[in-house]
């Protein structure tokens, strides 16, 4: 897990100056290739997203100002590019079972690789029917395992509103998973 602080691997000069372009792809490649996926862009979207939010730091990499503020910066650059990529998956109606083969690690056996598949494409499927709103928080603090105060400092929002965004979030993503286990004891 990535801290919130100021990352000392992050190339800066006197005080708390913006990091390189090269620093910042390197150090957050892998949060906002999670990111985009876990916000609902489609697998075989994410690498073209990702590459649309470092074209998108790169271009404004003078508006960062400290390393101490980069994750907030991106995480902010990754939320517009992959609500604009669901936007596009919407309307071209791209809603089916994705393939994770990227995404997750490798897997000893077929049995389990076929597993892990099942497991990432149910969570997406679920995570899917959430509002952008309730999926943003849900997937900070259950898979980023954030804590809801650096949440809410990472979005710039009142910590109580994410609580509350949260426990909705937790109840409907419970019935939506309840909704599916009864879908497959009717159809086995």
């Amino acid at each position: 897990m990535l801290s919130l602080a100021a990352d000392p691997k992050l190339e800066t000069s006197a005080h708390d100056a913006a990091p390189s372009f090269r620093a910042i792809y390197d150090q957050y490649f892998a949060f906002v290739w999670r990111m985009l996926w876990r916000l609902g862009v489609a697998p075989e979207s994410v690498a073209d997203a990702a590459q649309d939010a470092f074209v998108v730091v790169h271009r404004r990499l003078d508006d960062l100002h400290g390393a101490s503020v980069a994750r907030s910066w991106l995480y902010g650059i990754v939320v517009r590019v992959a609500h604009d990529y669901r936007r596009v998956q919407q309307r071209r109606v791209l809603r089916h079972a994705p393939t994770t083969d990227e995404l997750r690690d490798p897997a000893p056996n077929a049995l389990e690789q076929c597993e892990r598949r099942e497991a990432a494409s149910l969570l997406d499927h679920l995570l899917g029917e959430l509002s952008d709103e309730r999926r943003e928080v849900l997937v900070l603090v259950e898979l980023e395992q954030l804590s809801v105060p650096e949440v809410a400092d990472l979005l710039g929002q009142n910590p109580n509103t994410l609580y509350t965004r949260l426990r909705s979030a937790r109840s409907d993503f419970e019935r939506a998973l309840g909704r599916h286990r009864a879908q497959e004891r009717r159809h086995p």
